[in-house]
Order: C-alpha cells, then structure tokens, then sequence
C-alpha cells in the first residue's frame, strides 16, 4: 500500500499487485485497482539524502555562502553577523517545526508547501498561497538565471572600455544575455523533464562540486599565506578609496578588529548599510528551506524523509555559515570584507575552483525552483480548484513525472526572462517565500489550537507556541526587506482568497475553521451558565416546526427575521419507529434541509427527530435541542387550518454542497451538485393529516407546561418579502418616511373584561414586534399599537397615558390608535350577564383587584388553571371582533401580531379552542397569534 492511502475508507484502494491478488472482501466491498496512484508510486524513488538534504542545502546556500558572507562579517562585525544567523535561524527553524509536524500527521502528497497549507486551511488559504508559491519559484528561477548569466559575462564577456583578455570572447547586450539565459534554462528544463530521479543525480553532482569548493575553502584559511588582494572597481560615482586590501591568514588582531560593527557605503549600490539592510540580504540565504518539501511528490516516504532531511540540512547550512564568518574575520582585513564580495577566490589554493562553485550552486537553485514550480503547479491543477484553466497541466509521463507542469513552469521563466533586470521584484519574491512560511505555522498553529483527535504528528517537538514566533518572525522579516512589498502581496494573497473562495468548487478535504470553532463553541457554551441570565439580556429562540418545507419558505424566512441573532432551529418530525426500521432514515435527508437552509440564505440550525406522533416528536424536540444556554424559548407552528398548501419550491434547484457526504474517491470531481428538493410532495386537499385538532391545541398546552411560549403563524403562505419589504423601501425613498406597517393588538381580545396591557404575555407581544423592526430588512416599516376602549370606560384616558409611558421607558416607537370597540364588546357573554343583572359597570380598579385575586388562589391550589371563558364565546362575538381588527387595517399592515388566549382546561373544549382562533383570525393576511409566558423587557439600565 502507498502511504497516502487512508486508513479508513468506504471503498478499499489498493496498488496494482495487492488488488491482483487481493481475495474479495467479505462485506460485498470489492478492491479497486488505482493505476494513476500505482504510477505515482513507482515513480517516489528518492529518499532522505538525493529528495531531501542535497535540495535543501543547495536552494540555502545557492551564491550566498561564496558572496555574501565577507558583506555580512564586514558590514555588521563578528558578533552581529552570528547574532543575525541566530536570529534568522531561529525564525526559520520555528517554521521548519511546523513543516515537520503537519508533514508526519498524514499522507503527504505533491505539492509540498502548498499541500500542507490547503489541507489544513482550506482550498481558499492554501489555493491563494499555492499560487504566490508558484509565482515565487518561477521569479527566483529566472532571478538565478540573469545571476548566473552575468557571473559568466563578468568572467567571459567582453569588456567595453578596457582590452579583453583571451578568455573574454563572449559577446554582451541584451540579445545575447537572454541566449545564454535561455540556453541555460533548457539544460534545467531538460534535468526536469526527464523526471526526479535525473534531477537527483544532478544535484548530487553539484553537491558534491560545491562540497569540494566549500572544503577547499576551509583549507584555504589555514594554508594560503598572507597576499595582498586587488580590490574591484567601484561603480558608484562620487565614492573612492584604496585599491588594495590584505588578506592576513589567521590573526588574533585581525580577529579583534571585525568583532564590532562598521557599516559603510555599498560599493556595488552606493546605499548606506545598516543592520535590517544587512540582515535581509543575509536572510534570502537562509529560504531554501522548503526545496525538500516541493519534492514530496516524488519521496519514498515524505513523512520520514521531509522532518529528517530539512532538520540535517537547516543544521550544516548553520554551522558553516557561522564557521565562514569566524574564519574570514579572523583572516581578512575590514576593506577587503567590505569591498570584494569575491575575496573567497582571491585567497582560495586555486582560484577558478570558487567561480565553478559559484556557477554550479547558481545552476542548482535555479533548477530546483523550475521542478519545485512545477510540482507546485501540478498539485493546484489536481486540486481544481480553478476549474478547467489548468487541465493541461495535470498530464504525467508512465512514470508519474508531471511533463506539462514542468514545460508550463519553464515558459513562464522564459517569459519572466525577457524581462532582463528583476531587481524590481527580487525583494517581492524573497517576501512571497515568507509568506509561505507564515502560512505553514498558521497551518499547523490552526491545527494545534482545534485540538483535533486525529492531529497527532510523530513529530512533537513543537507547541503553538513555536507556531506563533514562526508567524511572527516571518511577518517581521517580510516588513524589514519592504514595507511596500509585504503590503502588496498580503494584498494579492487576500485577493486570491477572495476569488478561490467565490469561484472554486467547493473540496472535501475537511476545513480546519469547523474543528476550531467547534473547539470554541464547545468552550463558550460550557461558559454559558442559565443560572446567570437575565431578562436584560433575552433574545428570541426560536423552534419552528416544519411539516414540509415547500409550503412555509415565506414563514421560515421571516422567522429568521424575527430571531435577533438568536437561537433558531427548524425541527421536523418523521413518522415511525426506529424498530421497525433496518436503518435511521433521517441522516439521509439532513442534505437537502442544509441546502435549504442555503438556497434561502437564512442563519439556522436543522433538527430532525424520529416519533410515533406528532406531538410526541415535539415534546422530544423540546426537550433536547440546544445546549446549555442555547435553548428554545419560543415554539412557533403552522397554524391548523384548511388551506390547499401551495409548493413555493416547485421547478427550484438546490445547490447541494455534499459536506461530508462524499469519500475520498471523489475528491477530484465537483463536489456541488444542483438538484431538485428532496423533499415529500405536499398534501393533497382529500388527503388527512398527519395530526388532529385535538393533538393540535395538546401540543400547544404541553408547550405552555414545559414554560415556553408559543407562536401560532397563519396565511404566510400570502407573505412575499421581497414584494412587502421592497415596497417599503421604495415609499421611504420617494416621500421620504417609512414602509409598511406592522399592526400590534395587545390586549387579550376573546377576555374584554381584562383590560390590563402590562401583562407578561401583552410585553413579550410588543417585545417580538420590537424585536421585528429593530431588524436591518424590516427597519423601514412602523409599529401600530392598537388600544382598545369603551366610552363608559372611567379609566380611559389614564390607561392610554400609562400605556405611552410604559412605552416611552421601553424605548419602543410606536403609533397608538385608540379603537372604540363597545358594540363589539355588547355581544360578549359576560356583558349581556351584567346587563341583565343590572350590574354591568365595574370599575377598572375592581377587575384589576380580581384578576388578582384570582392569580393569587390559583397559586395558592398549587395548580394551574385554565380559564373558563372559551366555552361561553360565541360566533358572533368572535366575527365581531375580527370584523373590528380588519376594518382598522388601512393601510393593510404587514404583518399582525395577535393574543394567543391559552387553551381551556378541558381537553373536550380544544376542538371549539381551536375553531375560535379561526375565526379571529380568519382573512386578516400573515398573522402571529403569540403567547408569552416569561418576563422579556426591563426599563432598568
């Protein structure tokens, strides 16, 4: 088996020979042979030495070791040059931990940098990150090019001013720089299209040339007596100096004399060096680190070899970069280090063996940065994450090697040639690489804060700590080389993002941001103590249920209004038992309410239950959803009633992400699909109901037993809010004032002896109205709070002066309408009574007094009591008063917001409970008859 084959999986893979061999699994499941991932195997044939360790050493030292080091010792002394080292190491190495944990956490596949970071950060993160690496590489490749081409004119070209010597016969010019670079490009291109293992054998042979010059270097310092050395021309105007230096050997007083710092003009720029100057030229010497993880791919074992060889390479690259500057500051004079950046081959036992040295890392840095673009691109163009864009590039040889990404890579470079000087974007390059290394510890940082259980690297020496100082040390080092430039391509990263993540299919790799925001959710929930709540602080939580989506998408959408950035949760019942059933039939069906909850765009979480009832399955829902504090405190329902429900989602297409419904075997296809609803076709006008009234106005009851108040929602099906909401917006913006309206009734309309507006259940009323407006999409209506009065009514004016008081302290706007209703009251019950007892003013004192007293006995008996009005209501008195509600409706609000009264005490009055509300609210358009039963506003502060 390869070892990016998982360990569990609903489809066996296997290579070529175990699936040829391989019996029959016992469970039906047949092995599946996988040539394309037999052919990668075959061609993983370099391991920890020829993959790893020579790449990397080579991409680090490339010319820096040979022309760089006597800058840095000159410039900064001995003791800040190994302080710089120290420093620069100690960012890289931060970053080189991170490598080595996420790259033992798994299969590792091609890609390297770009596939730790897109695994564990998304397609988004690692796509945008993926592409800069690709650019970054292909940059520094051609940068390594022009390098080399000018190292060679420099030796070999023709001089314009002076006489040639005999070896200078390369003619110069602009044409014929990019001939040499172009020659040179295809020796590289012909390395990497030949395949890894040709790529391996050259760099080992550079390995070893560099070896050998570095050796011979060491050597030197002890056995090349002191000389003077001519120092080169300087090129900047307006500056001169001595034109020689000498090279000492090994002395105690030159040694004291470059311990400190001496920082001068650059002869090559005519720049004033200073130590973040200094320190980012020798920092580009120390970003190779990633050359052996661009050639996961093509490794044996990447999780074995990549933490293995980057730690052996990241360890010889610092000792001899420390034991350089120790040798040439106690060997060679201050302007020597300073104004020959090629001293090594002026003191070196043969002085053309420095020039090859210098030429051959060059050739090997540029030719790992085209095969390490190349495996970069090759990974993105498997991924898909731009779709058909970068098809061609995923074409291999028999042998796995990605042909087309490495000819693609080698144009790019070629293109980038043409160019001819990249001193502009040599600074944005080095930054583009440190950005990639910023990427990878917020990799792993994420990794280690979500606290995942299959995050478990073989590797564990790291913390998140390390993670951050990785983050941050790169962040640093990118605004210390350009302020400019690490702004632009954090601007371009994000604006990568930002397309990938509106353009791209979506992937099911897994998002890291699900692992860690559960990690926090679980921690702020466990934080989230009920016992400390407050009525300040209450906000809608909502439980809707729903039969069947396609006849409610207008009533979901304006709970999801409603809800203030509170709780909301659509339950569905599905009738039936487990037992009777071979599996659970809900876990299929969580899919399509998902893609719901999208295609309307709404924030919502979906429950599903199993039960043998509908009110059984509420109870349940009631019961168990949410945690801790997050609980439903507000059930809403359909109201029961005879309307032919009316399929809103007909001819809809819902984009299925498929998260987590689909294997590992798929991931190269596109995980959205647009289908049809899978939901059940609606209920035909002879077919019954899946509850009875009496089982209806039961849930309602058991509701108000389990202390949560309820909403009864009706005619939504006639709610359309783009129309409502729309108009709204347009009236406000052509007379200047606001939209539609939004009609309040308060008082308890089916009890008009009750004359009290400062009841719980009338506050948690206004409160939901509130609650709607304050809402952004519903901002533009007006709240109409109807008070309902009787001439004879003592009281009147002082129950309206209290009423636009108590909401003045409330801070809710409202306009108050006084509505007369005495012929409406006239035909209730009780009225008639009085009258015929000759009795029929009371004092609005003396009901308040007995509605108390009334209460009070109630609490006193331990139980609580339903009152007996429902069963002396009659029709005419109900039609009345929805003749009443409908005749003060002009303009027709938006929506009404009605009293629920609660349902009788005995259960053999729900059907006349039931047919009551219908008639109350019977043609009044999208109503709410809502019922509160705990405390929801506070004038305190």
């Amino acid at each position: 088996m390869s070892e990016k084959a998982p360990l569990l999986h609903y489809r066996l893979s296997a290579t070529t020979k175990e699936s040829d061999h391989a019996p029959p699994d016992l469970s039906g499941v047949t092995v599946q042979k996988d040539h394309r991932r037999s052919k990668a195997t075959d061609g993983k044939k370099l391991g920890v030495i020829f993959g790893v360790v020579i790449p990397t050493l080579l991409s680090m030292f490339s010319v820096v070791v040979f022309l760089r080091i006597g800058f840095v010792v000159g410039q900064a002394g001995l003791y800040q040059s190994i302080a710089m080292f120290l420093v620069a190491y100690f960012i890289i190495s931060m970053t080189v931990l991170s490598v080595c944990a996420i790259s033992t956490n798994g299969a590792l596949d091609a890609g390297g940098a770009y596939y730790m970071i897109s695994r564990a950060l998304g397609p988004e993160f690692g796509g945008s990150i993926g592409i800069m690496f690709f650019f970054a590489n292909v940059c520094s490749s051609a940068l390594y090019i022009l390098g080399l081409v000018e190292a060679i004119l420099s030796t070999f070209g023709i001089p314009e001013d002076v006489v040639a010597d005999p070896h200078q016969g390369l003619p110069s010019g602009y044409w014929w720089s990019l001939l040499y670079g172009t020659i040179l490009l295809f020796l590289c291109l012909v390395v990497c299209l030949v395949g890894a293992h040709i790529y391996a054998k050259a760099t080992f042979v550079i390995f070893i040339i560099v070896m050998t010059v570095l050796a011979s270097t060491f050597i030197s310092f002890f056995v090349v007596g002191p000389r003077v050395v001519t120092l080169p021309d300087i090129n900047v105007a307006n500056i001169t100096g001595p034109t020689t230096a000498n090279y000492t050997g090994l002395r105690l007083h030159t040694l004291k004399s470059n311990l400190l710092p001496h920082y001068t003009v650059d002869y090559t720029t005519g720049d004033m060096m200073n130590f973040a100057t200094v320190f980012a030229v020798m920092f580009n010497g120390c970003t190779g680190i990633m050359a052996g993880s661009n050639m996961s791919g093509d490794l044996k074992k990447p999780s074995y070899s990549i933490p293995r060889g980057t730690i052996a390479a990241v360890i010889i690259t610092f000792i001899t970069y420390n034991l350089l500057s120790l040798l040439a500051a106690g060997s060679c004079e201050r302007l020597l280090l300073q104004r020959d950046y090629s001293f090594l081959g002026n003191i070196n036992i043969w002085e053309p063996l420095v020039t090859i040295g210098i030429y051959s890392s060059t050739m090997s840095a540029a030719m790992s940065n085209l095969i390490g673009a190349s495996r970069i691109l090759y990974a993105l163009s498997k991924d898909n994450l731009f779709g058909g864009v970068l098809a061609l590039a995923r074409k291999t040889s028999l042998n796995g090697n990605p042909w087309a990404s490495v000819l693609i890579s080698w144009f790019l470079v070629e293109v980038v040639l043409f160019s001819g000087k990249l001193n502009t974007i040599a600074g944005i390059v080095a930054i583009f690489f440190l950005l990639v290394y910023a990427a990878v510890d917020l990799a792993c940082l994420a990794l280690e804060w979500a606290s995942a259980p299959n995050f478990r690297p073989s590797f564990r020496f790291f913390t998140w700590h390390t993670c951050i100082l990785g983050i941050l040390g790169c962040l640093v080092m990118m605004f210390l080389i350009s302020a400019i430039y690490a702004f632009a391509s954090i601007a371009f990263m994000l604006l990568l993002l930002l397309l990938i993540h509106y353009l791209c299919p979506t992937s099911n790799w897994g998002y890291i941001s699900q692992a860690i925001i559960f990690h926090q959710v679980r921690k702020y929930l466990l934080m989230l103590d009920v016992r400390k709540d407050h009525v300040k602080f209450w906000r809608p939580q909502v439980l809707l249920m729903v039969a069947n989506p396609r006849s409610c998408t207008g009533l979901i959408g304006f709970i999801n209004d409603l809800k203030k950035s509170g709780l909301y949760v659509l339950g569905h019942i599905h009738m039936g038992l487990l037992d009777a059933l071979p599996s659970d039939p809900l876990q299929s069906r969580y899919d399509s309410w998902l893609s719901l909850v999208d295609h309307l765009n709404i924030k919502a979480f979906v429950n599903l239950t199993l039960a043998d009832s509908v009110r059984h399955g509420i109870q349940n829902l009631l019961f168990i959803t949410g945690f801790g504090g997050m609980r439903p405190n507000t059930l809403v329902l359909g109201f029961y009633d005879d309307c032919t429900p009316q399929d809103h989602l007909q001819d809809k297409i819902l984009l299925s992400t498929g998260r987590g419904g689909l294997d590992a075997a798929s991931s190269d296809k596109d995980t959205r699909e647009q289908r049809p609803p899978f939901f059940p076709t609606l209920r035909g006008v002879e077919e019954p109901k899946d509850l009875q009234e009496e089982e209806y106005v039961s849930v309602i009851a058991d509701t108000f037993k389990m202390g949560k108040n309820v909403t009864l929602a009706r005619y939504f099906s006639q709610f359309n809010r783009e129309e409502i909401l729309g108009t709204g917006r347009k009236v406000g913006l052509r007379r200047g004032r606001t939209g539609p309206f939004v009609d309040v009734w308060p008082l308890n309309l089916l009890r008009p002896d009750n004359c009290g507006y400062v009841d719980t259940c009338s506050l948690f009323l206004l409160q939901l109205a509130c609650v709607l407006h304050e809402s952004r999409a519903w901002s533009q209506t007006r709240l109409r709070l109807f008070l309902c009065v009787e001439a004879g009514w003592s009281l009147q004016e002082e129950e309206e002066a209290k009423l636009r008081m108590m909401l003045k302290e409330l801070r809710i706007s409202a306009q108050v309408q006084t509505v007369a209703w005495d012929r409406v009251v006239a035909l209730h019950w009780q009225r008639r009574g009085e009258r015929e007892s000759g009795n029929w003013q009371r004092s609005g004192q003396g009901e308040v007094a007995e509605e108390e007293a009334e209460k009070q006995e109630q609490e006193e008996a331990g139980m609580q009591r339903f009152p007996n009005n429902a069963a002396q209501l009659t029709d005419e008195y109900i039609c009345a008063v929805n003749s009443l509600i409908r005749q003060h409706g002009a303009p027709p609000p938006a929506v009404r917001f009605l009293y629920l009264p609660r349902p009788p005490a005995d259960t053999s009055r729900y059907r006349a409970y039931l047919h009551q509300l219908d008639l109350l609210s019977r043609d009044l358009g999208p109503t709410l008859l809502v019922h509160g039963v705990t405390p929801v506003v506070t004038t305190d502060l």
